[in-house]
Order: structure tokens, then C-alpha cells, then sequence
């Protein structure tokens, strides 16, 4: 078990003001693996108080200084990467070829990312006789979830640190390890003290101090829309910047055309891939009515290759990330059996032959009204649930028939229809016939998925402010 109860504050590991601690907890054995201490409002003020510090001189650092700092961070990161495929198995139970081969790299995808960016942006620019400036935003304060933990830090960490801000992070308590290990990536490579600054701590105490803090310039929340809407009112009364990156239920239509075989696979391994737990998962298969039971059968004997070893890389997934969770998927599969739902495979409880961890059955629903609510609800967890529909018209009306927009799904022969099919639908991303995203566009949604946009250029927009200096 490790002890991690300090805070990076100010360019060193301090001591929280009061020690409360809370457990690391593996989700593949329910075992503690560790300690965090829990922060409270004082920890939070110094931190912003160190970041507020440090802004001024920060961003009057060169381009060329902050490229080489970046730098230095992705020569640290790599050397690393061992530790934090370590950290992220025990944090939040990632296999470890999916930790080696999907959550490490992701992280370090963004700070490259950031890095080019860098290169080239337009910080200034003339607009007739006067110059509009991209200027750092200020001190920001990062709330990032468990579910992708290297992800959410990197992608809104490097940015920040790209364009000039200084910043307190606060990482979900329940996946904390990776982001301390980042934390001494960030003091290794040499960023400056006060620049980043890390408090441990639950979301209505840490979160809810950072969100309302008078010298916090912007939050940037990754996490639930119901935990979104708390911390945007908690920003309210100081009027600042709030980009957010909520919750999804993305709809995934298989149009008449498309080849059925492949879309159904990928559609299933998209919405089982970090168990679930991707709030861009198509979770939403929407299949012609009359190739339902055609596409179940595909759907099950896909789901039926999934495994709890590394056996097969590309089919493995592990437990959801912890109690909480298993809790609540537990009760929304229990729940769609109980207004009509057809299980096909899985259904409530653990695996066949596994008493510990909180592992979930692969389930799939069949015959879901869309009004149900497996059909509405985000799970994140290994659950789908196909929905039969008759028309074309229909079937986008069902996709758009949510209150998330976060990311959509289209698979068709003909590339035109599918395009066609992509424009209508109400979300911030639609990936066509299975094709990746990139980390160059951006990544947000539409509606209560959020109303920030991460990644590449549009990531750095989110930490700058603008400003016109007229005559110039």
C-alpha cells in the first residue's frame, strides 16, 4: 500500500492543512492500495494563491521557452510511462495491455499535441489597424474524472501550460495515483513553481472551493452533467469562464446499406472498449426493424469473445471503476429488465466464477422503446441497448431524441447517405463507418454533454482570452 498524503503546492509536496484520508481502492479485487489525504478550502487557497503568484511571470515566458519545457515533459512522461501503466491497473482497473496500449499513450498523444500546436498558433493577429491578442486566460482550476485519468489531465494541462496559464488541479479521488505520478513528471521537467498545483479532495469540498474561487480565472470540468451543473452554479457568482465536458448517450445508426457484420462488431466492442466507460461510447445501437434479430445475433456472439485476462488485447475489459459505479449500473440494468427490456446476454450481477471486484456482465438489450430508461440514461458501464426503427427520419429523431449531443455513430455503404445522416444529428462529433478520432479536432458536445470543445487548436481557444488593442 502506498501513503500519498501530501499536496504539490507551490513547486514541493506539503502537508494538507488537516490530514483526513481517504482509500485508493483496486477495483479488480476490492483491495486498498493506497491513501490520499483529503483537501479542504485553506488547502485550496494556497494553492491559488501560489498559481495567482506565479501567473505573471509564467506568461510573459517565451514560445520557445514554453516549447522547451514541453519538451522536457514528454521526454519525462515516456520515461515514466511504466509507473503510471502501473498506477492507472490499481486505480481504476485497466488491463494492463489497455493500460499500456490505450491510457498511457493517450496522455502522452495530447502533450505532443499540445507541442505542435504550439508551434504555429496565432497568438496575434492584425484585423485592419488593430491587433487582436489571444492572451492567457489566468489561473484555472481542472477538475478531471477516473474514467480516462491521464486523458482528462493531459488534454487540459497541456494547453494551459502551452499558452501561458498557470493552473490547480484537482483529480478525481477515485483514480488519484496516476495524477501524482504526472505531478512529479511536472517538477522533474522543471515548470516553473506555482505554475501547477495539485489538491486531492472530493467534488463538494475541493471542487466546489476551486469552481467559487474569487482568483480562479476558469474551470475547465470534466465528469458527470449532474456534477457539471453544480460546479457551473458554484462558478456563477464570479462570473468566469466554466468549459464543460459532460455525459453522452450516443446514438450509433446502422443504416439498411451498411455492411451489418462489421458495424454491429465494431458498434459492440466501441460501447464494451474501458468497460463502458467512455462517455463518447455508442451506446445507442439503432438498427433497421427488420435486421433486428440479425444484429443481435452478431451482437452476442461479439460480446461472447469478451474476456477478464489479456489472453486477447482486443477483447478484454475489466471491472468498472469502483463501488459507486458497480452500484448504479447494477440498478439501470435491473431496471431496464423490469420496464421491458429483452436481455440477450449478461444482465444484473458479476460474471459466472468471479466473487470479488466489480466486474459487470457485457449486456445487451434488445426490443428498447426509446423512451425507456436504459435508452435515455447514461450507464457507463459494458451495457447497450438496440433500438429497432422503420425509417431513415426515424432513426435520426431517435438519435437526437436526448438530452446529450456529445458524439453520434453512421454506418452506411454509401458515403454520401452517411454524411448526409452525419450533418442532421445534434452532437459536437459523428464518426463515420468506424472511422477514430483525432487528437486535432475537437473533442465536446452539444446540449447537457457540455459546451466547451478540447483538443489541438480548439483546446488551447479554451484558455485564452481576447483582446483588440485599436491603432495598433
Amino acid at each position: 500500500m502506498t501513503d500519498l498524503l501530501n499536496f504539490y503546492i507551490d513547486g514541493a509536496w506539503v502537508a494538507p492543512d488537516k490530514l483526513v484520508t481517504e482509500d485508493v481502492i483496486d477495483p479488480r479485487n476490492e483491495q486498498v492500495v493506497g491513501r490520499i489525504a483529503m483537501g479542504n478550502d485553506s488547502d485550496v487557497n494556497r494553492a491559488v494563491a501560489a498559481a495567482k503568484a506565479a501567473f505573471a511571470g509564467y506568461a510573459e515566458m517565451s514560445v520557445q521557452d514554453r516549447l522547451d519545457l514541453l519538451q522536457a515533459i514528454i521526454s519525462a512522461y515516456q520515461r515514466r510511462s511504466d509507473e503510471l501503466v502501473d498506477a492507472v491497473q490499481h486505480e481504476m482497473g485497466a488491463p494492463a495491455s489497455w493500460a499500456k496500449n490505450a491510457h498511457v499513450p493517450a496522455g502522452l498523444r495530447h502533450l505532443t499535441e499540445a507541442l505542435k500546436v504550439l508551434q504555429d498558433y496565432p497568438f496575434d493577429r492584425m484585423l485592419g489597424t488593430a491587433l487582436i491578442a489571444r492572451e492567457p486566460i489566468g489561473v484555472c482550476g481542472l477538475i478531471t474524472p477516473w474514467n480516462w485519468p491521464l486523458n482528462q489531465l493531459t488534454c487540459k494541462v497541456g494547453p494551459a501550460l502551452a499558452v501561458g496559464c498557470t493552473m490547480v488541479l484537482k483529480p478525481s479521488e477515485r483514480s488519484p495515483l496516476s495524477a501524482m505520478i504526472f505531478a512529479d513528471i511536472l517538477h522533474e521537467a522543471g515548470v516553473p513553481k506555482g505554475v501547477f498545483n495539485l489538491v486531492n479532495g472530493d467534488g463538494p469540498t475541493v471542487g466546489a472551493a476551486l469552481a467559487s474561487h474569487p482568483d480562479i480565472d476558469m474551470v475547465s470540468f470534466t465528469g458527470s452533467t449532474r456534477a457539471g451543473v453544480a460546479v457551473a452554479k458554484a462558478a456563477a457568482d464570479t462570473v468566469k469562464r466554466v468549459s464543460q465536458e459532460l455525459g453522452g448517450k450516443s446514438a450509433n445508426i446502422l443504416l439498411h446499406d451498411a455492411d451489418l457484420e462489421n458495424a454491429v462488431r465494431q458498434g459492440v466492442l466501441g460501447c464494451m472498449r474501458n468497460t463502458g466507460q467512455s462517455c463518447n461510447a455508442p451506446t445507442r445501437m439503432l438498427v433497421p426493424r427488420v435486421l433486428q434479430e440479425q444484429a443481435i445475433e452478431i451482437a452476442v456472439s461479439v460480446a461472447q469473445e469478451l474476456g477478464y485476462d489479456d489472453s486477447n488485447p482486443a477483447t478484454v475489459i475489466g471491472p468498472v471503476a469502483n463501488a459507486a459505479q458497480f452500484a448504479r449500473v447494477q440498478h439501470l440494468i435491473e431496471q431496464a429488465i423490469a420496464e421491458g427490456s429483452r436481455v440477450v446476454i449478461g444482465g444484473p450481477g458479476r460474471p459466472a466464477g468471479i466473487d470479488a471486484g466489480y466486474f459487470v456482465q457485457p449486456t445487451i438489450f434488445a426490443d428498447v422503446d426509446p423512451s425507456m430508461t436504459i435508452a435515455r440514461e447514461e450507464v457507463f458501464g459494458p451495457v447497450l441497448a438496440i433500438i429497432p426503427y422503420d425509417t431513415e427520419d426515424q432513426a435520426v429523431a431517435i438519435a437526437n431524441d436526448s438530452v446529450y449531443g456529445l458524439s453520434g455513430y453512421v454506418s452506411s455503404a454509401n458515403v454520401d447517405r452517411a454524411r448526409s445522416v452525419a450533418r442532421r444529428l445534434r452532437t459536437g462529433m459523428v464518426h463515420i463507418n468506424g472511422s477514430k478520432s483525432s487528437a486535432s479536432a475537437p473533442f465536446g458536445g452539444y446540449k447537457q454533454s457540455g459546451n466547451g470543445r478540447e483538443w489541438g487548436v480548439f483546446g488551447f481557444d479554451e484558455y485564452l482570452e481576447t483582446k483588440a488593442i485599436f491603432g495598433y
